[in-house]
């Protein structure tokens, strides 16, 4: 191998491993941009509903890269710092944390959990968003 496909591979790599993170941000992005749209289209509460289920979508996200990372963590290093009940106690949490959120709201206004539903959905647009990108990347530098 020479020096420059090694440079080339950590590139990649590095490139990849930044995905999580690139998604995170565009479930962020996202919500913050369309929560007005929404709000205009449909109503402030629809709106509401909207920005409650980006947040929760956002912070779901955030806890399933945590605990995938955090199993991997323990699956490959014997020593890890990472308990095994914690990793499920969060996967368990974050479900939990859906499913009290969306209760709540569905008691509250059917308008609002629409929007909460769509909310939700936001980390799907974030992961089209990322395919889109590295397709993009794979074409246009090689990876």
């Amino acid at each position: 191998m020479t020096g420059s496909q090694i440079d080339s591979e950590s590139q990649s790599a590095r490139f990849y491993a930044a995905a999580a993170s690139r998604m995170l941000k565009s479930i962020l992005v996202f919500g913050v941009a369309v929560t007005p749209l929404v709000a205009y289209r449909y109503g402030l509460l629809s709106g509401l509903g909207f920005a409650i289920g980006g947040a929760v979508s956002a912070l779901n996200f955030y806890e399933l890269v945590r605990g995938v990372r955090g199993l991997a963590d323990r699956i490959v290093d014997a020593h890890s710092t990472e308990r095994g009940r914690s990793i499920v106690l969060r996967f368990v949490f974050r479900y939990l944390l859906v499913g009290v959120v969306a209760y709540v709201i569905f008691k509250g206004s059917a308008q609002a959990f629409r929007g909460f539903l769509f909310g939700l959905c936001l980390p799907v647009a974030a992961m089209l968003g990322e395919a889109g990108y590295e397709a993009y990347a794979a074409l246009r530098r090689g990876y």
